[in-house]
């Protein structure tokens, strides 16, 4: 094999151990978020989690593209910023509450270091500063959701999420329009995984769109903390809900993710935006309807 073609793959492989990195760490706080009450839902079977779930997340994408289309570019990064901070918060309390007894001094600990992340990211977004703060809020989302809602809702959520992302992509396209801000933005929803070591998110002056339109090579690729998290909901509640071989099936969820992750990026590296939900959700729905099959002859549900 070349050394292209090494240098070429490198970041594939990366992009899919973040996928590992990621719901494994959700694995391990998916315990202490439970006993800290740390749930999104009271009720993980009702069935309304997800209508309020699905308005939330329309009402918000509504109004980031509006502030976009005004050119209100800086009240994208407040909001996601201060969503960002206050999800840190969140995430690191539980698991500091693991070694340190005292509610206040592991709440104090949890905002400082939101604090410091907040000012890393405003004083230098680069990638790897990005990145970092996207997987420990990935980490929290999945850990979070995974727990707060029952399997079969959370294979419905797949699906339609699945259907979403498509449309957005492939139709609407304003899916493109939402990932070309937050990539100039320098926000942590996405990963940046670079092609070259001396590539630097900061010294970009071609945008994301910009780029497809005129078919320029990009020095990175980008992949969505959604595409991340949202297949990852699926392993933790199979993880969490399911006795004896949760673990067995959340990994075969997880097995099922990275194969379609591949079947993505056979397309991807073709040029071409793709959604990554339906590769993504699909492999995940197939890697936990085999293990069900294969450990109980019908699905674990």
């Amino acid at each position: 094999m070349s050394k292209t073609k090494k240098v070429s793959i490198l970041p594939i492989l990366v992009m899919g151990g973040l996928f590992v990195l990621v719901d494994l760490l959700a694995f391990l706080v998916a315990g202490p978020f439970e006993a800290a009450g740390a749930v999104a839902f009271e009720n993980p079977s009702d069935p309304w989690n997800l209508a309020y779930f699905f308005s939330v997340f329309v009402v918000v994408t509504v109004v980031i593209l509006l502030i976009i289309r005004f050119r209100k570019k800086q009240a994208v990064r407040i909001i996601f910023l201060s969503a960002t901070t206050l999800l840190s918060i969140y995430v690191l309390y539980p698991v500091l509450s693991i070694f340190i007894a005292n509610v206040w001094v592991s709440l104090t600990l949890s905002v400082a270091a939101s604090a410091v992340l907040l000012i890393a990211l405003v004083k230098k977004p680069e990638w790897y500063v990005t990145n970092a703060i996207a997987l420990l809020t990935g980490v929290g989302a999945i850990a979070l959701i995974g727990i707060s809602l029952d399997i079969l809702l959370v294979i419905v959520l797949l699906i339609a999420l699945a259907a979403y992302d498509a449309f957005s992509v492939y139709k609407s396209k304003h899916m493109i329009d939402l990932a070309d801000s937050v990539v100039d933005l320098k926000l942590p929803v996405m990963f940046v995984i670079p092609k070259r070591r001396d590539y630097s998110s900061l010294k970009e002056t071609e945008s994301l769109k910009q780029k497809l339109e005129d078919g320029t090579e990009r020095e990175a690729y980008f992949l969505g903390v959604g595409d991340i998290v949202f297949p990852g909901i699926l392993a933790v509640a199979a993880f969490h809900n399911i006795a004896g071989t949760g673990l067995i099936i959340g990994l075969s969820v997880l097995a099922g993710t990275l194969l379609g992750f591949i079947a993505l990026m056979a397309c991807v590296v073709k040029g071409k935006p793709q959604a990554g939900l339906p590769f993504l959700c699909s492999g995940a729905i197939l890697g936990y309807l085999v293990a069900g099959w294969l450990l109980f002859g019908s699905l674990p549900i």
